[in-house]
């Protein structure tokens, strides 16, 4: 809509001329541009819900994630959606930031760039620090709770976001935007589009950077970032290749901090790279830990208008990544590290056997992903008809060198990989989806796809088996077939009321962890989820309103147990029967001209049905001396981990001449870092509110000039929005033991920027 908008001036003014050739050039431009319009929103149509989809999702508009762009990592600019939840290792929402809906975290969340999946193939997840400030270059975004329609790359097993990048602008324009506040946050980034050239060609840039030092200690963020784009445009064909990517060195921040380390070293502790733990905080001495990675998108997108009704897409794409890990690791077994232990003599002059020494530990990932993604789409006045074929494929390169610091009598090559491991996945999808108007106003929906996954892990991992004493060797072969349909109706009883319901299927394959954190017997199985959705919808001038109720049905998920495997991991195990339901509400009230009020709630209830846990069991709480044995128990109707039973989020926005102001306020409730429901495995309900000002300047030299602030956590709560169970054991005397390792966030804190557009 942003490309027509721009155009109309320009066709009214020529209307108001005398010389009727204007006129026509000027309707014959507008025209153009309802044609580019139309066909650059045919990209994303394949995985993207339409107005009568009868799924549940919310539109983002460009507007709306560029007020809020305040240097905040994507899942922050998303907090005023229902059942969202972010959370920030950092404590600012700058760097290693990850996103949750509805309970579900990012591995079940898909993530697509213009239809082209961004998920880790492995992982699953998204590592937003590896894409710093990417919202500037997204015009808008699309999230689907629950399975949603079908969409390339990873099943999604809470939710779907589907990013879309920048539309090429029909005039020529240029911005420099800067930012600065707490913790020193700086951000700088250039932008330039040609607009369109003789009418078909078109070029855009834009450069950032991106730097703080995060409110944790040492897990600051040095972020480059960089979006380019040429498109040609013809009457019927669009034609755009785009590369996008950022390179980052960020602190590592991801260990937590417990209630002990809290109390001797305060809150914004950070047990990374300590040298001398035990130290008084006056004394003690630290290492700089870090993750380094590189990452490099390119795709080449073809939009063809085959007739009036029907476009083909074909995507090309290609991502390229490359970092590593570069750690400080004190008191570490030199087996672990493919190292023998050797003797040397005690202060008493006695031969005494060194098994563990202090070193550097370097953890490379080098990968490959691309594929083609094609859809061919047909669209009448009662039809919607959308088809298409995907093909993905990842090659990853994992291993690992070390360097020692302390005393060793050996040579070590700080090039050796002491593990190498080599992954590679195929990922085959295909989907047809039908949308059939059956009587004015009731739509019918139906879609299905089909997709096949075959995985390969060889090589050795970073994992110590304890009865060999040798690396932990794979050589897996996994092959998945999967066949999900989805299925709904749409009714618009009314102009501005409307109701949907619809059942959806999702599976979805283990990811990279699972494999190399156990041994094959303890392997599991492929997840399955049925998604039923209710939902009502109202729109007026002033108001707009949802209303959804939801039941998703799971079968195998996937959640830990308590167990460590012979290799050390944390064992994950398939739960038979597991739920998450609900209901969710959004509205928009424009009260008067000038002030207005967005909301968002969700209430939920997530539980396992039977749930058998395992702990392991020691002596006493003085010396902690562990037992051979376990201690197992069997929970029924156990709440799900992660999953708080209400978020509610409300902004509150004046706007008056150039000026507006917004008070925004999220609350999320308890959340359980187990599956035990216990209250002292959990994580405090916490609330936050945060104020933005902006103003656009009355400027005449440059088109546009606006300053922005805004005031993060106003009312300096003290609060933590993740944590896990770091250890939990059952004591054969003296009660339970629990070690909890939060993420406390940043109390109150300003960000101010500024962008000039010429």
């Amino acid at each position: 809509m942003m490309k027509r908008k721009t155009i109309l001036p320009v066709a009214v003014l020529s209307l108001a001329t005398t010389l009727p050739q204007y006129a026509e050039a000027s309707r014959r431009a507008e025209q153009d541009s309802i044609s580019t319009h139309r066909l650059e929103e045919v990209q994303v149509t394949a995985t993207r819900a339409s107005e009568k989809t009868p799924m549940t999702f919310t539109n983002v508009s460009k507007e709306r994630l560029q007020k809020n762009n305040l240097g905040l990592d994507i899942p922050y600019l998303l907090l005023q959606t229902p059942s969202v939840v972010a959370t920030s290792d950092a404590g600012i929402g700058i760097g290693y930031t990850a996103l949750r809906v509805r309970g579900v975290d990012a591995s079940g969340i898909n993530v697509m760039t213009n239809g082209v999946p961004l998920n880790d193939s492995e992982s699953q997840g998204v590592f937003w620090a590896n894409m710093p400030n990417f919202s500037a270059s997204v015009q808008d975004a699309q999230l689907q709770r629950g399975v949603g329609t079908s969409s390339n790359g990873a099943g999604a097993f809470g939710a779907s976001l589907n990013l879309r990048t920048d539309h090429f602008l029909l005039t020529p324009s240029a911005s420099v935007s800067l930012l600065g506040g707490a913790f020193n946050t700086f951000r700088r980034e250039v932008h330039a589009s040609t607009g369109r050239i003789a009418g078909h060609w078109a070029l855009e840039a834009r450069l950032g950077k991106t730097t703080t030092d995060g409110y944790v200690d040492r897990s600051g963020t040095d972020g480059r970032s960089y979006f380019v784009q040429g498109g040609y445009f013809g009457e019927k064909t669009i034609l755009k290749f785009l590369a996008f990517g950022g390179k980052q060195h960020t602190g590592i921040a991801w260990n937590g901090l417990s209630a002990k380390d809290e109390a001797k070293y305060g809150r914004t502790y950070n047990s990374a790279g300590h040298i001398n733990p035990g130290s008084t905080p006056q004394d003690a001495r630290y290492r700089y830990n870090t993750d380094n990675y590189e990452q490099n998108h390119y795709q080449l997108q073809l939009s063809q208008q085959i007739t009036p009704r029907t476009t083909l897409s074909v995507t090309g794409h290609y991502t390229r990544g490359y970092g590593f890990t570069d750690e400080l690791r004190t008191g570490r077994k030199l087996v672990e590290y493919g190292l023998q232990n050797f003797v040397q003599k005690d202060a008493n002059g006695k031969d005494v056997t060194v098994k563990k020494v202090t070193l550097l530990r370097s953890k490379y990932l080098d990968n490959h992903f691309a594929g083609l993604i094609t859809s061919l789409a047909y669209q009448d006045d009662r039809i919607e008809l959308t088809g298409g074929i995907a093909g993905n494929h990842y090659l990853g390169d994992h291993y690992g060198t070390r360097s020692i610091t302390s005393g060793y009598p050996y040579a070590v090559d700080p090039t050796e990989r002491y593990y190498s491991n080599e992954a590679k996945k195929t990922d085959f999808s295909a989907f047809v989806k039908l949308n059939y108007e059956l009587a004015r106003g009731l739509n019918v929906f139906a879609d299905v796809q089909y997709r096949f996954i075959d995985y390969r892990i060889k090589g050795t991992t970073d994992h110590l088996v304890e009865q060999t004493k040798k690396q932990q060797h794979l050589d897996l072969t996994k092959t998945f077939r999967f066949l999900n349909p989805k299925a709904g109706l749409f009714y618009r009883f009314a102009p501005a009321h409307h109701l949907y319901a619809s059942v959806a299927v999702a599976h979805r394959e283990p990811n990279r962890s699972l494999y190399t954190d156990a041994t094959p017997k303890d392997y599991p199985k492929a997840e399955r989820l049925i998604d039923y959705e209710l939902g009502y919808g109202f729109r007026s001038r002033t108001l707009s309103a949802g209303l959804n109720l939801y039941y998703m049905d799971y079968k195998d998920q996937i959640v830990a147990n308590g167990k460590l495997s012979d290799v050390g991991g944390i064992l994950k195990e398939n739960v038979a029967k597991s739920y998450r339901m609900g209901v969710e509400l959004n509205a928009s009230w424009l009260i008067l001209s000038s002030l207005r009020w967005d909301a968002a709630f969700a209430l939920s209830q997530s539980r396992i049905k039977d749930y058998t846990y395992y702990a392991s069991v020691i002596d006493n709480l003085t010396d902690f001396n562990y037992q051979p044995d376990l201690y197992s128990a069997t929970l029924r109707s156990t709440p799900i981990a992660f999953s708080p039973s209400i978020v509610m989020s409300n902004t509150l926005s004046y706007g008056y001449g150039g000026f507006e102001v917004a008070l925004t306020h999220q609350l999320v409730g308890k959340q359980y870092l187990d599956n035990l429901g216990r209250e002292d495995h959990s994580l405090p309900s916490y609330h936050t509110t945060s104020l933005r000002l902006g103003y656009e300047l009355p400027v005449r030299f440059v088109k546009g000039w606006s300053v922005q602030l805004q005031v993060n956590n106003l009312f300096n709560a003290k609060y933590s929005n993740n944590g896990y169970v770091y250890d939990f054991a059952k004591a054969q005397t003296g009660g339970d033991y629990t070690k909890l390792m939060l993420y406390p966030q940043a109390g109150i804190h300003a960000l101010v920027g500024t962008t000039i557009s010429l």
